[in-house]
């Protein structure tokens, strides 16, 4: 018997080791990488900000419509040449653009994108042409201290009205008054344009700018 008490020994040491192996569990170890990042940041309830725009949109200033708003007129500006708006823009003495002088191939469009300007079409009516053309000088707002003849139609026009005999009248005052012929751009008014008007009101405040006789007076009306 003496013989196997060290093999029986042996035999239950074992036994507890192991026995006390098996007992305690090995913690299970997370990979970080499984975990998604977006779990482990703690919610702070604060809105995620919204980018500044950009300074070359039209977006930070808004778009603008030509006319008599001189909110607006202090939003257009020039943000650089560009293909089919390679003309060039003037400024009055407090800095703000007030004409574009066409180049060759540009477009209505394309120069409302370059100056911010919505609705870029009624370029041409404010400056009394259907079309644009190179070299032509057009004007971005109306002048509010003058009376507005309107393009397409007089004020109060009756239904069927003429329109093209009063806008060929009105053209042909605009190539007058660019040119400097008063005299013509009157004889006009009198024996052809001022009968197309149904606003007695409008008649008179145009008539009193005519009798100014100044040329540039006369191309803000006409031209």
């Amino acid at each position: 018997m003496s013989i196997r008490l060290p093999a029986i020994a042996s035999a239950a040491a074992l036994a507890l080791a192991l026995s006390a192996c098996t007992a305690t569990p090995v913690p299970e170890v997370l990979e970080t990488s499984a975990v998604p990042a977006a779990a482990s940041a703690p919610e702070t309830g604060e809105a995620t900000p919204t980018p500044a725009p950009d300074a070359d949109s039209c977006d930070a200033t808004g778009w603008t419509t030509p006319g008599m708003d001189q909110r607006a007129a202090r939003e257009v500006r020039d943000r650089g040449s560009r293909l089919l708006a390679e003309g060039t823009v003037g400024h009055d003495a407090e800095g703000r653009i007030v004409t574009y002088t066409v180049a060759a191939g540009d477009a209505p469009d394309a120069i409302g994108q370059r100056l911010c300007i919505g609705n870029a079409g009624t370029l041409a009516e404010l400056n009394h042409t259907r079309t644009i053309h190179p070299d032509q000088v057009l004007r971005i707002f109306h002048d509010p201290s003058l009376p507005e003849v309107p393009y397409y139609n007089p004020v109060n026009a009756p239904a069927g009205f003429q329109q093209i005999p009063y806008q060929h009248t009105l053209e042909a005052m605009g190539t007058a008054a660019d040119a400097d012929d008063v005299a013509a751009v009157r004889r006009m008014w009198t024996d052809t344009l001022s009968g197309m008007f149904y606003d007695e009101g409008l008649v008179a405040r145009i008539q009193q700018q005519i009798d100014t006789s100044d040329p540039e007076v006369l191309r803000q009306l006409f031209s």
